[in-house]
Formats: structure tokens, C-alpha cells, sequence
């Protein structure tokens, strides 16, 4: 076990761990967040998806230990119900559909595709998302 602190939107929390358990547990059974979730638990469906230091990763494969000094940003930190992020907002107003537990995946890696690249193509979007395209777009020209 080792006593290991987390920034996680904004607030950093200590935790005692074994550094080689997943970020994904400390998040939810430590910090008490209802996201991200447990999916396949081999970074694959992306339920788990979080930021760390603006770049999204699968928090069910990342030790706590890798962490570090980084700033991790979970679904709860993106926005809130007052100021949602452009992602946010444009999910609700495109009503995509989602059955509410894979969204987290999807949101944090079109937030993070957004972050990275102010005005993606269509390509880039599809790359990174592999469709939901008019939500990712109509966020992108809320960003400006």
C-alpha cells in the first residue's frame, strides 16, 4: 500500500493504494464517482475513459502510479449543468442516442479530440469518434 494523491477536477484527493491498482477504482470506490464505468476492462470500449492532463486514457488499464503530478478530468469535471462544455450541450441538443453508460467514453473523447484540434475535419472526427458527427461538429463551432 502507499498513500497516493490524485488531482481529479480540480480537487486533489489521498488515497491509500496499491500503486499498481486501476485509476478506475480509486476513481469510483475511493473518490466515489458515478463515472467513469467498468466496462470490458481491457481499454477497449472506452466506458472508462477519462483525461489525464487533457489527453484521454482508459482509466480501467492505468495504475494510479502512473498518474503522478497529472491532472485527471472525469465525465462529473468536463462541465456542469449550468455551464455545460460545447460536447455537453451538443449531445443534448442532437439527442444522441446512448444507452448512458458508454457516453462517458464518448463524450471524453470527443472533449479531448476538441481540445487537441479546435476545427477537426470530418476525417479526423471519424477517426477519432467513428461516427456522432453532428454533435462533435455543432461543439466545435460553439468553441469558435
Amino acid at each position: 500500500m502507499a498513500r497516493i494523491n490524485l488531482d481529479v477536477n480540480g480537487t486533489v484527493h489521498t488515497i491509500d493504494a496499491d500503486p499498481d491498482m486501476p485509476l478506475l477504482y480509486a476513481l469510483r470506490n475511493d473518490i466515489g464517482l458515478n463515472n467513469p464505468h467498468f466496462g470490458c476492462g481491457l481499454a477497449q470500449c472506452g466506458a472508462c475513459t477519462v483525461h489525464l492532463d487533457g489527453q484521454p486514457i482508459r482509466s480501467c488499464v492505468t495504475p494510479v502510479s502512473a498518474v503522478g503530478a497529472g491532472k485527471v478530468v472525469t465525465l462529473a469535471g468536463l462541465g456542469t449543468p449550468e455551464k455545460p462544455h460545447p460536447i455537453q450541450k451538443a449531445y443534448v441538443e442532437e439527442q444522441v442516442p446512448q444507452c448512458g453508460y458508454c457516453i462517458n467514453g464518448w463524450v471524453m473523447t470527443a472533449a479531448a479530440l476538441l481540445n487537441q484540434k479546435k476545427k477537426p475535419t470530418d476525417a479526423e472526427i471519424k477517426n477519432a469518434l467513428t461516427g456522432l458527427m453532428r454533435a462533435v461538429r455543432r461543439a466545435a463551432e460553439m468553441m469558435g
